[in-house]
């Protein structure tokens, strides 16, 4: 059975730092990808980044390209976001997804975690 489980969201301030976990189960890590997903309150839910593990392939949505930054430790089968320069947009509960590759419909989900940036 896949389990994906996130851990690190909280309150921080504008401007702040805060590392996203996933660890995952149940499947062969090294040949999934895992992506992170957010959804704020009324909005849709958007894509945010991917890795893939198999080679390291990194994906970013254009709104945290250069504050977000995604890596897989294999050995843990763990994926971290580290988010940074965080803002008040940046609110949302994050979930992360598992499907074989990046561009995939993700059928294997985390139960989320809430992010809050305060102004």
């Amino acid at each position: 059975e896949v389990q994906l489980v996130e851990s690190g969201g909280g309150l921080v301030q504008a401007g702040g730092s805060l590392r996203l976990s996933c660890a995952a189960s149940g499947f062969t890590f090294d040949d999934y990808a895992i992506g992170w997903f957010r959804q704020a309150p009324g909005k849709e839910r958007e894509g945010v980044s991917c890795i893939s593990s198999s080679d390291g392939s990194t994906y970013y949505a254009d709104s945290v390209k250069g504050r977000f930054t995604i890596s897989s430790d294999n050995a843990k089968n763990t994926v971290y976001l580290q988010m940074n320069s965080l803002k008040p947009e940046d609110t949302a509960v994050y979930y992360c997804a598992a499907d074989h590759t990046c561009s995939a419909d993700f059928g294997s989900w985390g139960q989320g975690t809430q992010v809050t940036v305060s102004s």
